[in-house]
Parts: C-alpha cells; structure tokens; sequence
C-alpha cells in the first residue's frame, strides 16, 4: 500500500506525463514554417537581452526534433566571442557535464541522436557560466518548467548560484496556465515565446 507521500507523487508524475503528451502534440503540429518563423522571433528577443550581452560564458542546447531552433543563438554567442558551452549527457550517472566549445565540428550525436560535445573537449564548472538557455516541454506565468522527464536540468542548476541567469525559450503553444510542480523542480528568470515574454519579479 503506498504511504501519502509515495501516492502524491505518483499522482504529481501522472500529471507531469499527461500534460508533457499533451504540449508535445501541439508543439508537433506546428508548421515547419510556423516553426521557423516563431524562432527567428525568439532568437531576436533572447539576443536582445542586457543579461545576454552582459554574459561572458552562455550555457545553451543544440535544439532537437520540433524544438525551438537554437542554432541561430548558437552562431550568434560564438561571433560575439562569448565562451559557448554545450551539455553532454552521461546517462549512467544521470548528469550533465558541460564542456566549451568552439563549432558544430566539436559535435557528435549522442543520447537520443541529440548533437553534444565530444567528451575530450574542455569541461566547464557551473559556476562559471553567466547565462543558461534551458531547454523544456512546458512553461508557466510563474517560471515554472516542465521537463522531458529525466531530470538532467533539475539536478544541474540545484547548485547553481544565485547570479546565473536562467532564461528559456518556447513557442506560444508551449505555454500553459499552471504548471504541476515538485520540491525539486528549478524554475526560470525569464521565459521568450513569439508572442509574449515573462521575467521574474
């Protein structure tokens, strides 16, 4: 028989999984056009901001599959001589390691055919990092993140200092009213869809 905490939690992940298919579809039905539009829009306002300019070492993804498209925000960080640093997946311990680098040539496909750095290339502490583009499935008006489900990013920025700056960006369908959240779910400072923008107070 399951205790009240065991229970509030398989109830919280049922939640997360229904809502994760739910954004997921919509997200999938979007254009390539409608797709490539809204992330040309995205990319310019996450450019934009004084926290981006004001940032030595940026911490992003190399988006994957209906994601918002990164790459210009990756090309971008790389001309203006900031230090790029990608995540690389080491699924037996269930983190993350970032390692800097300099081009999609320092690139491999790795977990789930998601290009990250090459494990030879220089790691990167945390604390280094001034600016983090996370990835995520859904996003809410209080900062709140829905994952994929693995938590990779939860346990990174767990430790993370207060002056990282965590930024996100997702299309407007990708938004939500309320978003169900556990203990250990890491929020952002600032959220960028196409339409509309949200920065914590």
């Amino acid at each position: 028989m399951n205790t009240g905490i065991e229970a509030q939690n398989e109830e919280l992940i049922a939640r997360k999984r229904a809502l994760r298919s739910l954004v997921l579809a919509r997200r999938d039905a979007m254009t390539v056009d409608a797709r490539g539009r809204a992330s040309a829009a995205i990319t310019a306002k996450v450019l934009a901001l004084p926290a981006y300019r004001q940032a030595r070492s940026v911490l992003t993804y190399i988006s994957f599959g209906s994601e918002v498209d990164t790459l210009g925000i990756f090309d971008s960080l790389l001309r203006d001589g900031k230090i790029a640093v990608l995540p690389r997946v080491d699924a037996p311990d269930k983190t993350l390691r970032l390692h800097r680098v300099e081009g999609l040539q320092d690139l491999d496909a790795g977990v789930w055919g998601i290009r990250e750095p090459r494990a030879n290339l220089p790691t990167v502490d945390l604390a280094d990092i001034d600016f983090v583009l996370m990835p995520g499935v859904a996003f809410d008006a209080h900062g709140n993140r829905l994952g994929y489900g693995a938590g990779y990013y939860d346990r990174l920025l767990a430790g993370a200092p207060q002056t990282l700056v965590r930024v996100a960006a997702a299309f407007d369908c990708q938004w939500v009213d309320h978003l169900p959240v556990g203990a250990y779910d890491q929020r952002v400072d600032i959220l960028f869809t196409e339409k509309r923008e949200w920065q914590k107070a």
